[in-house]
């Protein structure tokens, strides 16, 4: 099966003959998950998007049309067997198709890998190749369709240059001077584009034409936009006026060439990180840039406004890109520093604010953990002192971060979570009320209370909706699976293959984002794992499975699983303790488990020490996303193996 919207919308099985789908609704409601991106899309949201004034009998109506398009799209699905495509999850459907399978999906994530590597450019050629006219042609012009409409396009036109630079960049693309003028005409105002089109004409061997498209766009910009060309054009211009016989190419910046001031870039960065997707992955490194940019002027106010204007809420506690969060601790130190204990009170707790959220408790020295602690602290007395809401959740993001110093603390960070949802509501800081609840998530999850922990995802994902954060739903899509896999263990509940599929698609989701690999490294297989133990099967021996960072505590059980008990043995008494992050008390599990297993009582013991205060979780839940099962039972097999030392 496979999808496609780059033109209209049509389905096609896998021989390629279309599939009938239904009248002008029917594609518009697949067209609409499509957008979606695998996430759920609730049932009032469709209405919405189906029908300006919606019937008195919209939700029958939409039924009727997703039902219609599950018996095209499966026409072979046993009569009563849950459908594998279009899928009711929560208040709504979410379209669970691999990405290779969509045709905008497919564009898109070429566009990213060739992003960060030229040799991905067959790849984006292909997908280039693939648009058959407008994305979403033939759907009617809803807003949610004209929105993705315009942000599909400008891809494809950044797809478009990229393909032309990495072309040029590796000595050919005389054959784009054609192509290039044609796009230049209809897109006049991309100054990249010009600059191109000069090194098209360039290496055509066309200097003077070259020369003069530099001067027409010059001429363009200047009479029209009231804009000097950028420094790139210029460069390009006095490298071919120099006789230059290559010439070196323009550096891509997300920013498009356009020339902003360290406070503006952050504050751009901030805007585009709330996005989420590869626009948080661009923010992250602009924000960087912004903050050195700061330094260099000299002005130590600025640079504290600037570190501290990026007040982005952060979820996990283990870092994305560790080099990145040390080098903005550090400039906020320094900062902090600069102030001195007189500085102004609002800037301090902002650069003390950061210090903790970008300290993520995963990979810190004993020292670093307390430094970011008491910075933590210290945010939010100040935060309190001023009165100031934005700033006290800003504050209380990094508490909750700095909350993970040992086993056992999910009623804590609940508290934490509740204060920040309340303050959020009142104070109608929306991408904060995301945060506030998805933190009481997973302080649900861990106290193992699914029926609480689904409310909150359900507000989440409403609010997500407003405030487009698009990984909100791949989290609490994250979150059903783990509640699928727990019941999965329960009398009359579902299969464990179900919950395996769910955390299988889940993983698909999460891992197109492309955006938190902090995050979803090893998540999948320490998902599985927990789910045979669930089941008391021994773990999973897939050598394709990627372990990630939690190898060292789950490859005694890979080990044993495979027959090998000598190196199950090595492994184990080779693991260091935990990380102190979301997944220390699933990681203490499964020491204890696999120390039980293979008789070994110091390191029982050890584990039993650390899991009592968690005695009452479950284990991996307060990651929201997977559980091993209560952590009751791992206590008590490693009590009784320590008491057999």
């Amino acid at each position: 099966m496979r999808i496609d919207v780059l033109g209209a919308v049509r389905a096609l099985r896998d021989d390629g003959t279309p599939v009938d789908l239904g009248g002008p609704r029917h594609r518009e409601v697949l067209a609409r998950l499509v957008a979606a991106g695998g996430r759920m899309v609730a049932t009032d949201t469709l209405v919405d998007d189906l029908w300006a004034e919606p019937p008195v009998r919209a939700v029958g109506a939409l039924r009727t049309f997703v039902a219609a398009l599950r018996r095209a799209i499966e026409p072979d699905r046993p009569p009563r067997t849950p459908p594998r495509v279009i899928v009711t999850e929560g208040p709504g459907y979410a379209l669970r198709l691999p990405r290779a399978q969509v045709d905008a999906h497919r564009f898109e994530d070429a566009l990213a890998r060739a992003r960060r590597a030229p040799e991905a450019l067959p790849d984006l050629e292909a997908a280039l190749a693939a648009w058959r006219g407008p994305a979403y042609a033939d759907v009617t012009d809803a807003g949610w369709a004209r929105r993705e409409r315009a942000r599909l396009e400008e891809l494809r036109l950044e797809a478009l240059e990229l393909r032309a630079r990495l072309l040029l960049d590796s000595g050919s693309g005389a054959e784009l001077v054609a192509e290039l003028g044609a796009h230049v005409t209809e897109h006049p105002w991309r100054e990249p584009a010009w600059g191109l089109l000069a090194r098209a004409l360039h290496r055509a061997g066309r200097q003077a034409d070259a020369l003069a498209t530099l001067r027409r766009a010059r001429t363009m910009l200047v009479e029209q936009l009231g804009l000097d060309p950028g420094a790139d054009l210029k460069r390009l211009e006095a490298d071919i006026l120099q006789g230059a016989t290559t010439l070196q190419p323009a550096r891509t910046v997300w920013t498009a060439g356009v020339r902003l001031g360290p406070r503006t870039t952050v504050e751009l960065a901030r805007t585009l990180a709330l996005a989420g997707g590869d626009a948080l992955v661009h923010s992250r490194r602009d924000r960087l840039a912004a903050v050195q940019a700061a330094e260099r002027t000299g002005d130590t106010a600025l640079t504290a406004r600037v570190i501290g204007a990026y007040d982005v809420p952060a979820l996990w506690s283990r870092a994305d890109d560790p080099g990145q969060s040390r080098a903005v601790v550090a400039a906020a130190e320094r900062t902090l520093a600069a102030l001195g204990a007189d500085g102004p009170a609002e800037l301090r707790a902002r650069l003390l604010a950061t210090v903790a959220v970008e300290s993520r408790s995963a990979g810190l020295s004993g020292g670093e953990r307390e430094r970011a602690g008491r910075a933590a602290r210290a945010a939010e007395a100040l935060a309190r002192e001023l009165g100031d809401p934005a700033l006290l959740v800003f504050a209380l993001n990094g508490v909750f971060l700095q909350s993970f110093t040992r086993p056992g603390l999910a009623a804590a960070r609940d508290a934490v979570g509740a204060e920040i949802l309340g303050l959020a509501t009142r104070h109608e800081l929306p991408n904060f009320a995301v945060l506030g609840r998805l933190i009481r998530l997973q302080s649900a999850s861990a106290l193992g209370d699914l029926d609480a922990a689904t409310a909150h995802a359900g507000a989440a994902e409403r609010i997500a909706v407003s405030t487009e954060a698009s990984l909100v739903p791949v989290l609490t899509g994250w979150f059903r699976a783990r509640a699928t896999a727990a019941r999965s263990a329960e009398p009359g509940g579902p299969t464990a293959a179900t919950a395996a599929a769910q955390y299988r698609a889940a993983e698909d989701a999460l891992a197109g984002t492309a955006s938190m690999p902090g995050l979803h490294r090893g998540l999948f297989a320490l998902a599985l794992l927990g789910l045979r133990l669930l089941h008391d099967r021994p773990a999973p021996t897939d050598p394709a499975l990627d372990w990630g960072p939690y190898r060292p505590w789950t490859q005694p059980l890979v080990l044993l699983a495979r027959n090998r008990a000598g190196q199950a043995r090595a492994a184990l008494l080779a693991a260091p303790e935990p990380p102190l992050d979301h997944m220390q008390e699933a990681l203490w599990c499964l020491t204890a488990h696999a120390a039980a297993r293979l008789g070994e009582p110091s390191v029982a013991a050890r584990a039993a020490t650390a899991l009592q205060a968690a005695r009452t979780e479950h284990a991996g839940g307060a990651s929201g996303m997977l559980t091993l099962g209560p952590v009751a039972r791992y206590l008590a097999e490693a009590e009784a193996c320590a008491g057999q030392g």
